[in-house]
């Protein structure tokens, strides 16, 4: 089985890589029929120089591989006829922008895996970025509020080299943190991906009574997932796999968070049917006292209100006037900034590529040599033959155009 390394093309760049050159190492020693090549980049995070020193092939030969291992999308004029593709295709919820592409990889006869979708037989996900968006996600947000209150001015995440990095920087300004309340949604990838760099600043965490009941004077934060910012609408005591399975019969109670809160970190994750945290009016209300907000989850218009488009890594921050539902310059007194990026993960493309590697690893190449004995691979395929899998039948109407 010969795997190729494909370089990324989508703009922005995007520097992240499914496999280092350690994580090659172990694919080759621990599969004697494994080959890998690795197309020549002049951005990926591992120079090309790293992965000849570890002995590995560096060539243009994608065309010689059967299985290419990719982040982002791939252009459509660089998709290969008839080859096994991984990589995040963004079009399993429909999305508008990527039906082109997906037409275009059931043309050409490819087998599509998508990341998203690698899951094991509980349906978890396998492979995943998200704990690195929580860690960049917390960082900015940090750094989103030192700027939008005059009180420090940390670096950008991209200028520094890993995770340890953040820290240091962030336990430089502790000391300068006023004695705030920040909340955070979601106990998954993401959300204890933040909470990871929370506690390296040492901030005190404390359990939703202590939050909403009591004065602190020092930062504190609070972990928070579904079952404390969701109840059921007939009053009667519901739980987080309730939920899940019946998100149309709750409705939100973050709101008790919002009068108390200073600074909010989005990590939760966000389901069709669900309750939004909070809306456009509540952000109104003359007790919504949140300044900040740090939204990793990023759904545009959806849960978190004063989310009204994404931003970038370059222009990480931008304003939210409550009032006018507009944006405006983030520093206004009357403006909630916002610190919405949509790809975090890439302003840790080493520490994320490493993350993500011993994941694919571990989880996903030994299906290639075991017959795919748990069905990962059978389960991530969604085109064969030119025609959708089974499982991703629904998206035929999406193909179509008809949706």
């Amino acid at each position: 089985m010969k795997f190729g390394i494909i370089r990324e093309r989508k703009n922005p760049p995007d520097r992240r890589v499914v496999l280092s050159p350690e994580a090659c190492q172990k694919v080759l020693k621990n599969h004697p029929k494994a080959e890998i090549i690795v197309e020549p980049s002049p951005i990926r995070v591992f120079k090309d120089a790293e992965y000849k020193a570890v002995g590995l092939e560096v060539a243009d030969r994608m065309k010689d591989c059967d299985v290419l291992l990719g982040v982002k999308e791939v252009p459509i004029e660089n998709l290969i006829p008839n080859k096994k593709y991984f990589f995040f295709s963004h079009t399993i919820k429909k999305q508008p922008y990527n039906r082109k592409l997906l037409k275009a990889i059931l043309k050409k006869n490819i087998e599509l895996y998508d990341h998203e979708v690698i899951t094991n037989q509980k349906e978890q996900r396998l492979v995943a970025f998200g704990r690195y968006a929580g860690i960049v996600g917390a960082y900015n947000g940090i750094r989103t509020y030192g700027l939008k209150h005059g009180l420090y001015n940390l670096p950008k995440a991209e200028t520094l080299a890993d995770q340890p990095a953040l820290i240091s920087e962030l336990k430089k300004i502790k000391s300068k943190m006023p004695s705030i309340k920040i909340i955070l949604t979601g106990r998954g990838r993401v959300g204890n991906g933040a909470r990871e760099m929370l506690d390296a600043m040492n901030i005190r965490k404390v359990n939703v009574t202590e939050y909403l009941e009591e004065e602190f004077k020092e930062p504190v934060y609070c972990q928070i997932d579904a079952s404390d910012y969701n109840k059921r609408k007939d009053g009667i005591r519901g739980n987080k796999a309730d939920f899940f399975a019946n998100p149309e019969d709750y409705r939100s109670n973050f709101f008790r968070f919002t009068t108390v809160s200073d600074f909010f970190i989005a990590g939760h994750f966000y389901g069709q049917g669900a309750p939004y945290l909070y809306t456009r009016e509540d952000a109104k209300h003359p007790d919504f006292k949140i300044s900040v907000v740090a939204d990793i989850s990023c759904d545009i218009d959806g849960p978190v209100a004063t989310t009204i488009r994404a931003s970038t890594i370059a222009s990480p921050i931008y304003g939210y006037n409550p009032q006018t539902e507009k944006e405006v310059n983030y520093k206004n007194k009357s403006a909630i900034a916002v610190m919405a990026v949509d790809n975090l993960p890439c302003e840790l493309p080493r520490d994320a590529s490493l993350g993500f590697g011993d994941a694919f690893v571990r989880n996903v190449i030994p299906a290639f040599f075991n017959k795919d004995e748990d069905g990962l691979l059978e389960r991530a395929r969604m085109t064969k033959n030119g025609k959708l899998t089974k499982r991703y039948a629904y998206l035929q109407d999406y193909v179509d155009g008809k949706e």
